[in-house]
């Protein structure tokens, strides 16, 4: 599940000096998680731990704004981090590896995450998994071979009386049917063709 990423800055670093406080200051679009183009910047990435560094924990802010600008943390971050933060590498990358959230290759251009709570589960959600694992050819926590699409399970979206429900891109949907998702995720690659040009 995507929070609204400006209140997640906006509340937890209001009070650090010349901070981006929101998305659009952090130099991309609100609501999107880094663009899967943008190769990994060691400069870039180095600005953001300096920005972050001296707060009480440091680590988790610092992981969240890289993949939030980059959609990954690159395992060139880990020496960097560790150093900075005064960490072993073990233990950068022990959090990292830990939280499934934090990614540690590019994403997928688009991502899909079926809900699996037992709402969606009893009005079709698992006739909807069959339909997108057989679709796709892959299984949760994967990509395709060709990059366009990763497939996440999620527990609870909050949609139940609209269930099943799925996250495209972010985004939720819900009453979803397999040739309702089809559709959705046609869209979805159109308005990401769109998007390229």
């Amino acid at each position: 599940m995507r929070l609204d990423p400006n209140s997640l800055w906006v509340q937890v670093f209001p009070l650090i000096e010349g901070a981006p406080r929101t998305m659009a200051e952090r130099g991309h679009e609100t609501g999107s998680a880094g663009n899967p183009n943008d190769a990994w910047d060691v400069a870039e990435a180095g600005r953001i731990i300096e920005t972050y560094r001296g707060l009480d924990g440091a680590l988790m802010p610092i992981l969240h704004a890289l993949q939030d600008r980059f959609g990954y943390i690159d395992d060139k971050a880990v020496p960097d981090l560790a150093e900075v933060l005064n960490l072993s590498r073990a233990e950068i990358h022990g959090v990292i590896t830990f939280y499934h959230d934090f990614r540690r290759t590019p994403p997928a251009r688009h991502a899909l995450h079926l809900c699996r709570a037992e709402a969606c589960q009893s009005v079709g959600a698992r006739e909807l998994e069959v339909h997108v694992k057989r679709k796709l050819g892959i299984d949760y926590h994967h990509e395709t071979p060709d990059g366009r699409w990763s497939l996440g399970a999620i527990y609870c979206l909050g949609n139940c009386a609209c269930g099943p429900s799925a996250l495209i891109d972010g985004e939720t949907h819900g009453r979803l049917t397999p040739d309702r998702l089809d559709a959705l995720m046609r869209e979805a690659e159109a308005g990401h063709a769109e998007a390229a040009e």
